[in-house]
């Protein structure tokens, strides 16, 4: 592996986190938060120091290749730093201890968007500012953002987009590599400005609305008030916030295609129409199962169900009402939702919707094999045979996901949480919702989680927003000595 590439490109993504503290910084000394501005500065300056020292063992010549290795190394090493470095605003403020600050900086960049902080109406500005940012910028991905801005033409700069991206496939739409990071870019800006003026639009003040938006386009779900998005007492906000969950959740590769060839690309892809298909259903039978089970309005439960159909499927997060107190039923729907999570591609998280595609044609083929042996049959997504790498993959992930729940929940449960709170935890955790069921339910989060739970907790936010088999990788024993490139 080339550490002294490795170390350099590190050193870029250390010195562009320093970058995206600056806008909470003005924001603090905009407001006269004096503890948040030397919050910012330390952060900032700690990111430059950061910065200098992988500098000093890095650097990048003409001929230098970004290996399969590489992408993982940076990747991998690079979310840590970010987080790291992400968790000193909230720990130098003295709002958070150190682990709990470490929490909220890995919940935020991870997308999960559960929070270990009871009340975060006292926070500065400045901070809410931050934990909204920290959330946008690990939506698309750190490094996505980090290459459309500061874009590494080197041979192999591939290898670090598939590391980071999520899905099955990881496909480009364009030639040129910073061309599609940059294209990923534009459509998410333009997402989040549009979603910025539905809000205000809707009657939120605009650092709300900024705010929100920049949390519902990430699917990360952190919010500036206390309160369920039930009491702003907005059905039009709730619509507006429902309608980008659902977009948010689709693929922004698939957006890019279809700004350059028409919205035809949207209706024929197979995942998308699955994807509005699950919404549909599980949103029509919580309903039901709403008007029957608690005698609540047809009307007022077609739109509860529907918000938290999509917040769950989009694994953002937002509540507009304490679903703790449903229905079983529907509660078990709201769990399958948050598993399955959105498309390949999008900023959701959960298993993925092609994921699960892929499993059960291949199951169907399986059976048809039984019955007729001599039978060619190839998986189709798309219309388009779908290689059989592609799908053991998704197989492979499957069970990978399954196992790292099982490894979770007994770890809280060794911990003193009960079985039923520990799954919760754990699934919803995984598929990086943040509320779920029980101890982290609806209106509470992480703070309620002992401290062993809470570090184990940063561990598996990571390996979920990685997708597991980068991190082990890194892991893995032969990455390290191995002399030649993957």
């Amino acid at each position: 592996m080339n550490k002294r590439l490795v170390s350099a490109l590190l050193g870029y993504l250390t010195l562009f986190c320093g970058a995206a503290m600056f806008p909470p910084l003005i924001m603090a000394a905009a407001f006269e938060e004096a503890g948040g501005a030397a919050a910012f500065l330390l952060s900032m300056f700690l990111c430059l120091a950061a910065t200098f020292e992988l500098e000093r063992f890095g650097g990048i010549k003409g001929r230098d290749n970004l290996g399969v290795r590489e992408g993982i190394a940076i990747t991998v090493i690079g979310w840590m730093l970010v987080s790291i470095l992400g968790m000193v605003p909230y720990f130098a403020t003295g709002y958070l201890g150190l682990l709990d600050s470490l929490v909220e900086s890995v919940s935020g960049f991870s997308g999960t968007g559960a929070t270990v902080i009871e009340d975060v109406e006292i926070l500065p500005r400045s901070i809410l500012l931050w934990r909204s940012l920290s959330n946008w910028v690990g939506g698309l991905g750190i490094i996505v953002i980090f290459m459309a801005i500061i874009p590494q033409n080197g041979r192999g700069a591939m290898n670090i987009l598939k590391a980071e991206s999520t899905g099955p496939t990881k496909e480009r739409q364009m030639p040129r590599i910073a061309d599609n990071a940059k294209a990923l870019f534009i459509i998410y800006v333009t997402l989040t400005m549009l979603c910025s003026a539905a809000y205000f639009l809707c009657g939120l003040n605009p650092f709300a609305a900024i705010n929100h938006a920049m949390t519902t386009i990430a699917t990360g779900g952190y919010g500036i008030y206390n309160g369920t998005v039930d009491e702003y007492g907005n059905g039009w906000l709730e619509l507006a916030m429902t309608f980008f969950m659902v977009i948010s959740s689709g693929s922004f590769a698939m957006y890019v295609v279809a700004f350059r060839r028409g919205t035809h690309i949207i209706i024929k892809n197979t995942e998308f129409r699955i994807y509005l298909w699950i919404i549909f259903i599980a949103a029509l039978i919580i309903s039901i199962d709403l008007f029957v089970e608690m005698n609540m309005d047809i009307f007022t439960a077609i739109r509860y169900a529907g918000f938290h159909v999509a917040s769950m499927s989009s694994t953002t997060g937002f509540v507009a009402v304490d679903f703790d107190k449903w229905p079983p039923l529907s509660k078990g729907f709201l769990m399958m939702t948050m598993f399955l999570g959105g498309c390949a591609g999008s900023t959701a998280g959960g298993l993925k919707v092609a994921r699960i595609v892929l499993l059960f044609k291949m199951l169907n083929i399986i059976v048809m094999r039984k019955i007729h042996p001599q039978s060619v049959a190839y998986v189709k997504m798309n219309g388009q045979a779908v290689d059989d790498e592609i799908v053991f993959g998704a197989a492979r992930f499957f069970f990978a996901v399954v196992i790292m729940d099982i490894a979770f929940a007994f770890i809280m449960m060794f911990d003193g949480i009960d079985f039923i709170n520990s799954v919760s935890v754990s699934v919803s955790t995984m598929a990086s919702v943040g509320p779920g069921f029980g101890i982290e339910g609806a209106t509470s989060g992480y703070s309620l989680l002992p401290s062993l739970s809470k570090l184990f907790a940063c561990v598996f936010m990571f390996l979920s927003r990685l997708e597991i088999f980068v991190v082990l990788a890194l892991l893995s024993p032969s990455f390290w000595h191995s002399s030649k490139n993957w």
